[in-house]
């Protein structure tokens, strides 16, 4: 996938003082309506973003390759700088990190959604309704004092935000190679529990008896009757980007997904109250002396294009810009704006369309683009590439690798 191997990159790699900002706006790619006027980019007021395009070196990035829809995992690696293809890390180890549990080698651990089932187990709503995330809290809790399960595996249930929460099978002899419950649409059954691989047979029938108590202890329970799984996985740890990269990092992300995916590659994760953009900048701020690599993770822009609200989008992705100024006077070596993938509001789901990027640093090669948006970062001097090759763009940008060969 990657133009330049990871190990070519690792060995280049030089320390210095330079500070590095990726501010992602989750989602941020859009599709243009044509009522609207445009992309939500396009349609949004920002005149800073578009005047730090006017400085910057401008493209588009492909999260995994072009044409593929990515999960939040592996395009959240890419933009890491690992290659997601190499490290398919399955959506329960990045919940379980994400929560702050600490995985052991002996662990697999699956996604789970708490959904509304009706009509004979067909599923109406996959997110329960967004369930608050202290029902979400009783709701484990319950089921954790009702279940009974073999201890030979030891089981936790954990919360993680809203209708998300994730479970964590520990054991021997346990494998992740699981297939999803959650079939990702409305009007079907969930799925049942199949091992895609013989070795994690063993885990699949825990998972089958687990299912089996947690569907007659919900009974009762309404809108969130029922638990979808997915992302099965056995967690192994990756090399931390202060290893590979000299980078000492922040994670500074109100969402616990995004918190797991900065833990398993070596991040330390900013703790802070509040979950306005605001606040995540002034944490940024206050944290700016203490790391070289500052991963600011704003979630609404994917939300809000996940339900399709384009109006909403739009608002979220103004506020950004209102309050970029806190970012820019802190005056970051090399700044980084981009989105994880695309989530275009009109189609209400993560997408394959390629997410706009720019590179602000002193060294950049300035293009001719004007404003940040789809159209125009299409023409940017960085033009289209993987998602995993823009880390080698901003440690270059940082002076933080020195020159390949003699």
């Amino acid at each position: 996938m990657s133009t330049v191997s990871t190990e070519i990159i690792d060995g280049l790699v030089v320390r210095n003082e330079s500070k590095i900002v990726y501010l992602i706006l989750d989602g941020v790619g859009g599709l243009a309506v044509p009522e609207k006027g445009g992309t939500e980019l396009q349609v949004a007021r920002m005149p800073n973003l578009d005047s730090l395009a006017a400085q910057s070196i401008c493209g588009l990035i492909d999260p995994i390759a072009p044409g593929i829809t990515p999960g939040s995992g592996p395009s959240h690696l890419a933009i890491f700088g690992y290659d997601p293809l190499a490290h398919d890390i399955g959506r329960g180890i990045l919940s379980a990190l994400g929560v702050g549990f600490r995985l052991t080698e002996r662990d697999v651990a699956a996604r789970i959604n708490f959904a509304t089932v009706e009509d004979e187990g067909r599923i109406t709503d996959r997110r329960a309704g967004r369930i608050r995330t202290e029902l979400n809290a009783r709701l484990c809790r319950k089921i954790k004092e009702r279940l009974s399960l073999s201890p030979e595996v030891e089981l936790f249930l954990e919360p993680e935000k809203e209708h998300r929460a994730v479970l964590i099978l520990r054991g021997d002899g346990l494998y992740g190679d699981i297939e999803d419950t959650d079939p990702q649409q409305l009007g079907v059954k969930p799925h049942p529990v199949v091992a895609t691989d013989p070795r994690s047979e063993k885990t699949a029938q825990v998972v089958r008896e687990f299912m089996g108590q947690v569907k007659e202890i919900l009974a009762d329970e309404y809108p969130a009757n029922m638990m979808l799984l997915r992302g099965f996985d056995k967690y192994q740890p990756l090399k931390s980007m202060e290893k590979r990269f000299g980078l000492r990092a922040l994670a500074i992300a109100v969402y616990p997904m995004y918190r797991g995916v900065a833990r398993l590659v070596g991040m330390e994760v900013a703790e802070f109250a509040g979950e306005d953009i605001e606040t995540e900048f002034r944490v940024l701020q206050n944290n700016f002396s203490q790391y070289d690599f500052f991963y600011v993770h704003i979630k609404k822009t994917d939300t809000y294009g996940e339900d399709g609200n384009f109006d909403a989008k739009v608002k979220v992705i103004e506020e950004v810009d209102r309050l970029l100024p806190m970012v820019l006077d802190l005056k970051p070596d090399v700044l980084v704006v981009t989105g994880d993938h695309s989530t275009p509001s009109i189609y209400k789901a993560h997408s394959w369309h390629p997410v706009p990027v720019l590179l602000n640093a002193r060294y950049c090669r300035v293009d001719g683009v004007k404003s940040f948006d789809e159209t125009s970062c299409l023409q940017g001097g960085l033009g289209r590439l993987p998602a995993v090759d823009l880390m080698a763009e901003v440690l270059s940008n940082a002076g933080r690798l020195t020159k390949y060969g003699a």
